[in-house]
C-alpha cells in the first residue's frame, strides 16, 4: 500500500520559478526583475549596517535562547507599535493597542486569517484587483472567502472612484485587505485625499479594515508612509494592521514582523490578543527570535536608530530615481510618456504595463526576468543597466 500514491503535485510559485529560470541562464548580462528583494548598485541585497552592528551587540550581551512567548519579544512590540502608530500616541495610552510578533509579514497575515476564520465566521475579505497572490492563498488556507475591488484600470491606471463604488457595495460588517503604501503589484498609491475617502466607505459600511503595511520607509518615507495606518487608526474603534521588517531592516530570512490590533478599549484589546496567541500557538507556537531583536535593539538605541534610518532612506531615494532614470532612458524611443507612470509610482514594484507577450519576449530575447503580468521589480535594476532595460522594451513594444 502506498500512502502518498494519491498525492497530486501543485505548480510552483511562479515568482520562485523565475529565480529558478534566472539562475540557470547563461547570458552574461541577464537582468532579474522578478524576485521582490532590495538590490544594491553590485546586485546584493545588502544587510544594512546597522542591523549589523545590533546583531553584534546581541552577540556581546544576549545571555539566554528561551522562547519568547506567544506574542513575541515585548519590547520588539512596544517600539515596532511607536514606528507604526506614532511615538506618544493615544491608543497606547488608552491600552487600545497591541502588538504579536509574527515570523515576517506574511505570518501576520496568517495570523490575521486565522482569527477571521474563527473568530469573525462568516466575514468575507475584500482584495484590490490586483493584489499579492499570496493574499489569496492564505485566506484559502483557513477556508475565508474572498472578493476582489477593482484598483487599475484597463489603462494601467489607479482607478479611485471604481474603488470607492464597489466597497460602497460591500456587505456590512466585512473585511477590507488595504495596501497601507507601496502597493504590490501595482506601486500605485492612494493620495491622502483618496484615503479620507475610503475611510468614509469603511465607516458607512462598518468594515473591518485589516491595513497590510509591508514597505513602510520604502514609498514618501516612515513617517509619510505611515499617515493612513495613523488616520484609520485614529479615526476607527477597531483596525488590524500587518507590520514586516523583512523590507525596511534588510531582514528577509530572519522573519521579523507582528500583527497590531487596534480595539475599542482594553478590556477588548485582552480579549483579542487571548486569541491571537491561541491561534499562535497552534501555528508556529512562538516566534523565532532574533531578527525582533534586532529590530528592537536598533528603535531602542538612538545612534542605531539614526543610522538605520539614514541607511533606509538612501535604499528609498535610490529606487526613486531609478524610477525616474528609466523613464528618462525611455525618451529616445518615445516611450517616455506611456511609462510616465513608473516615475509616479511608490516602493520597489511597478505595474509597467507590458503585456505577458512582451514580457515573454523581454526573457526570451534580452535574458530580462518579470512577472507575466508586467508587475516589475524596479529595486533589482541597476543605474548602469537603466539604457540597456530601455532599448530592450523600446524593441518589444
Amino acid at each position: 500500500m502506498s500512502h502518498f500514491a494519491r498525492v497530486g503535485r501543485v505548480p510552483g510559485d511562479p515568482i520562485l520559478g523565475l529565480m529558478d529560470a534566472f539562475r540557470l541562464d547563461t547570458n552574461p548580462t541577464k537582468l532579474d526583475l522578478g524576485v521582490g528583494v532590495y538590490k544594491d548598485a553590485r546586485g546584493l541585497t545588502p544587510i544594512p549596517q546597522a542591523v549589523k552592528l545590533a546583531e553584534q551587540r546581541l552577540v556581546d550581551l544576549e545571555t539566554t535562547k528561551t522562547y519568547v512567548g506567544g506574542h513575541g519579544d515585548a519590547a520588539f512590540g512596544r517600539l515596532l507599535i511607536d514606528l507604526v502608530l506614532g511615538t506618544g500616541n493615544r491608543l497606547e495610552a488608552a491600552g487600545r493597542v497591541g502588538a504579536t510578533q509574527t515570523p515576517g509579514g506574511t505570518g501576520a497575515l496568517r495570523l490575521a486569517a486565522e482569527f477571521i476564520a474563527r473568530n469573525l465566521p462568516g466575514r468575507r475579505v475584500w482584495l484590490s484587483d490586483p493584489t499579492w497572490p499570496i493574499h489569496e492563498t492564505l485566506f484559502a488556507a483557513v477556508g475565508v472567502e474572498v472578493g476582489h475591488y477593482p484598483y487599475v484600470d484597463a489603462g494601467n491606471r489607479l482607478d479611485i472612484e471604481a474603488m470607492l463604488a464597489a466597497l460602497d457595495q460591500v456587505p456590512l460588517g466585512d473585511v477590507v485587505l488595504l495596501h497601507a503604501c507601496c502597493h504590490n503589484p501595482t506601486g500605485f498609491d492612494l493620495s491622502q485625499a483618496d484615503w479620507q475617502r475610503v475611510l468614509d466607505v469603511v465607516k458607512r459600511r462598518e468594515l473591518l479594515p485589516l491595513i497590510d503595511f509591508a514597505y513602510q520607509g520604502f514609498g514618501d518615507g516612515l513617517e509619510q508612509d505611515a499617515w493612513a495606518v495613523r488616520l484609520f487608526a485614529e479615526a476607527l474603534p477597531e483596525v488590524l494592521v500587518t507590520s514586516s521588517c523583512s523590507k525596511n531592516f534588510g531582514l528577509y530570512r530572519e522573519r521579523t514582523g507582528a500583527l497590531i490590533v487596534c480595539a475599542e478599549d482594553s478590556e477588548k484589546l485582552t480579549d483579542v490578543r487571548s486569541q491571537l496567541a491561541f491561534h499562535a500557538r497552534n501555528l508556529w507556537s512562538t516566534p523565532p527570535a532574533h531578527g525582533a531583536a534586532v529590530v528592537a535593539t536598533i528603535l531602542g538605541d538612538a545612534s542605531l536608530k539614526a543610522q538605520w534610518v539614514k541607511e533606509l532612506e538612501g535604499m528609498r531615494k535610490r529606487v526613486a530615481d531609478l524610477r525616474l532614470g528609466l523613464v528618462e532612458a525611455l525618451q529616445p524611443y518615445g516611450l517616455a510618456e506611456r511609462f510616465a507612470h513608473i516615475g509616479e509610482q511608490r516602493g520597489m514594484f511597478s505595474y509597467t504595463g507590458l503585456s505577458p507577450e512582451q514580457v515573454a519576449r523581454l526573457r526570451a530575447e534580452f535574458s530580462v526576468y518579470m512577472v507575466s503580468t508586467g508587475r516589475a521589480n524596479v529595486a533589482g535594476l541597476d543605474f548602469s543597466r537603466i539604457q540597456d532595460l530601455a532599448k530592450a522594451i523600446a524593441a518589444v513594444c
